[in-house]
């Protein structure tokens, strides 16, 4: 028998008989076969949820991937813990799991899954019961002693188990959100695209995550006691050291929450979405365009700059930003497409993120001043 189908007929043998417990474990070489042998995950009573040790968690605003929604969880070695950075992802020690589950709500409709987004977030859960949503990918980030690795895993269609799938993925998906119906194909991304995200740095080109640095983490979030700052319950928790007072860490703004300023909630957006590839030492250092959090306004922001690297993606608009003209933005066009040579981000998205298109464009035309 076929080692993958084996492991996994005894997955779920174990689970029918009430074995689903999880116990977490890191693996300092190799690609297992199934998601299981890592341990990160339990299905318990119905629901997928952290096994016990791991820590789940949401940032203060997650990137966008065709409305999908997403679990993130955290996993260190009893005894060890990531350090604070400012500015920068946590220091994680050599042993970190982190896992990030790719998810849509099921809708009433059969062969229908749905956003159940509005323009909004997607809920911030701990759990998902596996009636209630069609479980997609969950990717792996392992921190190892030569560097972190990148494993994909695809989810059956039992949702018993995700088999190791390093050569990616299409999955052709009808969402129906807000209404509408999107038809799309879901692409799942190989093993050697993870670095198309995941290499922030193009100088090593060594594979790194992306979301949890401060900025993204200072929020609250309910891990079942009610919330609390999820910076705080990872220093409750002795993963986490070396952080500054509540009122010295940096938070970006949710991009839905309408209490923020435009301006906040835009910057936000572009920086979990776009800042890993445009910073000066991103895979985009040649486009010019800066778009972290402490990028001045002016042209390194995009405004009044030319394009340099954009190919023929502008269509025949003058600058990235034109103060108070988005028709003429180059920013707004790339993300108001899904052509391969046109859209940005260039991977990790099949459809339009309407939401922030709009947001986008509210922002551009605010702003003062002109190009000429």
């Amino acid at each position: 028998m076929h080692r993958l189908a084996f492991l996994a007929g005894l997955a779920l043998l174990l689970t029918a008989c009430g074995q689903e417990t999880a116990t977490p474990r890191f693996i300092d070489s190799g690609n297992p076969a199934l998601l299981s042998e890592w341990g990160q995950l339990e299905i318990r009573n119905g629901q997928l949820r952290p096994a016990s040790g791991v820590v789940a968690y949401e940032l203060t605003s997650p990137l966008f991937t065709d409305y999908a929604h997403k679990l993130r969880t955290i996993w260190m070695p009893e005894g060890s813990q990531a350090t604070y950075r400012e500015g920068e992802v946590l220091d994680f020690p050599v042993g970190t799991v982190i896992t990030k589950t790719f998810y849509y709500p099921r809708s009433s409709e059969a062969g229908v899954l749905a956003s159940a987004y509005t323009g909004e977030a997607p809920a911030k859960v701990s759990a998902l019961d596996l009636d209630t949503v069609e479980l997609i990918e969950t990717r792996i980030l392992v921190r190892r002693e030569n560097g972190w690795d990148a494993i994909p895993y695809r989810w059956e269609s039992n949702q018993r188990e995700a088999g190791l799938n390093r050569i990616g993925d299409i999955i052709p998906i009808q969402l129906d959100h807000a209404g509408q119906r999107l038809d799309f194909n879901y692409i799942m991304p190989n093993v050697n695209q993870c670095a198309s995200c995941h290499a922030p740095d193009s100088n090593t080109r060594e594979i790194a995550p992306i979301g949890p640095k401060p900025r993204h983490l200072n929020r609250a979030f309910d891990h079942g006691d009610g919330p609390v700052n999820q910076l705080a319950h990872l220093v409750a928790a002795g993963m986490l050291i070396n952080t500054p007072p509540a009122d010295d860490t940096p938070r970006n703004a949710d991009w839905t929450d309408m209490s923020a300023s435009l301006n906040a909630r835009a910057r936000s957006y572009l920086d979990i979405n776009c800042s890993h590839c445009h910073s000066p030492v991103g895979p985009a250092d040649t486009s010019g365009l800066f778009l972290e959090p402490d990028t001045p306004v002016g042209p390194q922001l995009g405004l009044c700059k030319p394009p340099i690297a954009a190919g023929g993606g502008t269509g025949d608009r003058p600058y990235d930003i034109v103060p108070g003209a988005p028709e003429l933005s180059i920013l707004l066009y790339r993300m108001d497409s899904v052509e391969a040579d046109v859209m940005m981000p260039e991977i990790g998205r099949s459809t339009i993120h309407a939401e922030a298109v709009a947001l986008i464009r509210d922002w551009i035309t605010q702003m003062d001043g002109s190009c000429a």
